[in-house]
């Protein structure tokens, strides 16, 4: 199975400890394990714990674009802490951005990605889809079917898709499947509606867990039920 999982910023460390390392080391060692059961591992990481475009538009920047460039760079940067937390882990690990920062990361390429997947290696999608205006979680839809990824999963701070917000709403349903169909017309906000066309035009299921539930990388890559699965 081929699997890209969409990692937030916000998940690797938040204020003065941006990124913090022991989440960096149990999220690397969770990739390497799921790789290990003999899943190919794609990774999209945000970079919101650093700079979100969004948010520095909103508060005075001029340039949209140049609050969305200072983002993905964000991005590049959560995604060499990636790579050097899996190399301790000992596998081998390749980080490739859609911003061109050539002398940190490698340029994406979807031939070299694919090539390198099958060879074996850890991939970590950075630079989100490399323009302005795009969202991370469409980077990883994006990337997801690019390298005809099996799964895309959304790996973030709730256990799945709910009807409501289920910190404001304890009362809020959890869904345990759902369509992609289902997700657009009820304007579920886990994901940007772009996010969800591209993985229902391209056939590929998405699985929402918690991040920081130990074992639920891994449960993905063994097919196992976690969270909530949107399919196509």
């Amino acid at each position: 199975m081929r699997i890209l999982y969409k990692i937030s910023g916000e998940a690797l460390g938040q204020g003065q400890n941006a990124l913090d390392p022991a989440t960096l080391t149990q999220v690397a060692a969770e990739l390497v394990e799921a790789h290990n059961v003999g899943a190919e591992i794609a990774v999209v990481v945000g970079g919101g714990n650093i700079f979100r475009g969004l948010k520095g538009s909103a508060s005075g920047m001029k340039s949209r674009c140049r609050a969305d460039q200072m983002g993905m760079l964000a991005t590049v940067i959560n995604a060499l802490a990636l790579q050097d937390a899996i190399e301790k882990q000992g596998a081998a690990v390749t980080v490739m951005s859609g911003l061109e920062v050539p002398k940190a990361v490698e340029p994406f390429s979807e031939r070299n990605a694919r090539k390198l997947l099958s060879q074996g290696e850890i991939l970590v999608f950075a630079g989100g889809t490399g323009n302005p205006f795009f969202t991370t979680d469409t980077a990883a839809a994006l990337r997801a079917a690019e390298i005809g990824a099996d799964r895309l999963c959304k790996a973030t701070k709730v256990d799945g898709i709910y009807d409501a917000d289920p910190v404001k709403h304890p009362e809020a349903h959890k869904f345990d499947h759902l369509t992609c169909e289902e997700c657009l017309e009820r304007q579920l906000a886990v994901m940007d509606q772009t996010a969800f066309s591209l993985c229902r035009e391209n056939n590929i299921g998405i699985v929402v867990c918690a991040l920081h539930e130990a074992g639920n990388i891994v449960r993905v890559a063994k097919g196992e039920s976690v969270g909530t699965l949107v399919t196509a």
